[in-house]
């Protein structure tokens, strides 16, 4: 173990323990590695760390760590008073579904592999031609969001990679990327397909498209992203009324401003006011998602549903920060839709898009003017509350109840949150404190709660037990998760 982290009791498949500064579940096959999660190192935290670690693993495999006494520091070495476990506790973690800190650091770095593979052929499928005969790197309007999806997926490969948190993080963000860039691609294959046309670049991009999503479903997975994301264990927000109340009004905001961008991105975008020398004038609007082929139509539905539906899981996710994560990976490609069309609207447009060929245009002196649809702008606004309703889920729940509150991510005078603590003494003895003037072993389960003190398993200070009754063991400790 590391010198800084000591080890009080131990289960069948966790450790619980203290680090610098803080109270920490570890595998009890790995104590070197990082905190499973962790809390502040307070009576407070202790109780909630007690109560986690009591709720995941087999109370009849718990046992102290027979260890010489310690000078006292600021907790105490016991389970709350009075704890007994309750039926069904057994929730949240289970020893058999998680996977061990080998494995997971394989499939992690098996993860980014196929993550960086996909960006590997995206690049690639940038230059031969992708459709209409055309590369996506010859048309500036079609390379800005191919460029944007594989930054995306690059920068969650390296998040993965960096494990902990970070993976999650980068999971989630991979996740609702993929899950809105599948219906674009759906229409991107539509179009060739009408043409009866197909090019390499369009394969290249697919099958990149393939590898990133399996990249970060594998580390979602590994990560435990997905099975303690939606916190059934602790009771599915199912439903708006169901979330604090002041985060009811955000939580709907964020789920309708989904539903009106997704709405918005139906409709006809571009607009074109045709001019000839005569002072005539015609405009037309072009781009509305139900104007085109089958299969495209199809498509930009999936945009449309996936969206929506990536958002509300999104909202429902706990904690909540990450749940940002997988917002802000579904508005992404939106919002490199609105930028493509921005930068479109900038380039000349040509008469025979509109039927008139350019001996035609020349004689009537025909002039085109390129713009914008007031529905271009409802998009965007929508998806302008969506991004700033996804700072809102950082912002306001950037520290969740239970963990230490420190700046900048670290933990005073130990690791940066997500990473290993350093050093390790095996049967160190715990650094929860006896009590004062204790001489050797555990101290007296019935003797009186003191300040800073400890107690054996069989009992625990009063504040401890104050602490778990007026729902101190409840402290969610979830972002210390991995």
């Amino acid at each position: 173990m590391p010198d800084n982290v000591s080890i009080s009791y131990r289960g069948a498949t966790y450790a619980l323990g203290q680090g610098p500064q803080f109270y920490g579940i570890w595998y009890a096959t790995a104590p070197q590695a990082q905190p499973i999660e962790w809390w502040p190192l307070t009576p407070e935290g202790w109780a909630a760390a007690w109560s986690r670690f009591a709720s995941v693993e087999d109370p009849s495999t718990i046992s102290p760590v027979a260890a010489p006494p310690v000078p006292p520091m600021t907790g105490p070495a016991g389970p709350p008073a009075g704890y007994a476990p309750a039926a069904g506790q057994q929730a949240g973690w289970q020893s058999a579904s998680v996977p061990d800190p080998v494995m997971l650091t394989r499939n992690a770095r098996l993860s980014a592999a196929l993550v960086g593979l996909g960006v590997v052929l995206g690049i690639l499928g940038l230059f031969p031609v992708y459709t209409a005969g055309v590369s996506l790197a010859s048309q500036a309007f079609n390379l800005a969001p191919h460029v944007i999806y594989l930054a995306v997926w690059t920068l969650s490969a390296v998040l993965i990679l960096l494990g902990g948190t970070r993976l999650r993080v980068g999971a989630l963000l991979g996740l609702g990327t993929s899950a809105v860039t599948l219906g674009l691609f759906v229409a991107d294959a539509g179009t060739p397909a009408a043409d009866g046309a197909h090019g390499a670049g369009l394969v290249l991009g697919i099958l990149g498209w393939v590898a990133c999503s399996a990249g970060v479903a594998l580390a979602a997975v590994s990560g435990l992203a997905v099975r303690r994301g939606l916190v059934a264990a602790r009771g599915l927000a199912g439903r708006p009324g169901a979330q604090p109340g002041h985060d009811v009004v955000p939580l709907v905001s964020l789920i309708l401003a989904a539903l009106g961008a997704a709405i918005a991105f139906a409709p006809s975008w571009d607009s074109f006011t045709l001019l000839t020398s005569s002072g005539a004038s015609q405009t037309v609007t072009a781009g509305n998602a139900f104007a085109n082929p089958g299969a495209v139509i199809t498509g930009d539905v999936l945009v449309m549903i996936a969206l929506v539906a990536v958002v509300v899981v999104a909202a429902l996710w706990r904690p909540l920060r990450l749940g940002a994560a997988l917002a802000l990976g579904a508005a992404i490609p939106m919002v490199a839709q609105a930028i493509s069309a921005i930068i479109q609207v900038g380039q000349p447009t040509s008469p025979l898009q509109f039927g008139i060929s350019s001996a035609a245009a020349a004689r009537l002196g025909l002039t085109i003017h390129s713009g914008l649809t007031p529905m271009f702008w409802v998009y965007c606004a929508f998806l302008g509350t969506l991004i700033l309703l996804c700072a809102w889920m950082v912002l306001a729940h950037g520290q969740a109840v239970g963990s230490p509150a420190v700046p900048g991510g670290y933990l005073p005078g130990g690791p940066a949150v997500g990473q290993a603590p350093e050093g390790d003494a095996v049967g160190q003895a715990p650094a929860t404190p006896a009590y004062p003037g204790a001489a050797e072993g555990p101290a007296d389960p019935d003797g009186p709660p003191t300040t800073g003190g400890a107690a054996s398993a069989a009992g625990a200070p009063s504040a401890v037990a104050t602490a778990a009754a007026t729902g101190g063991a409840a402290a969610d400790s979830r972002s210390g998760a991995p």
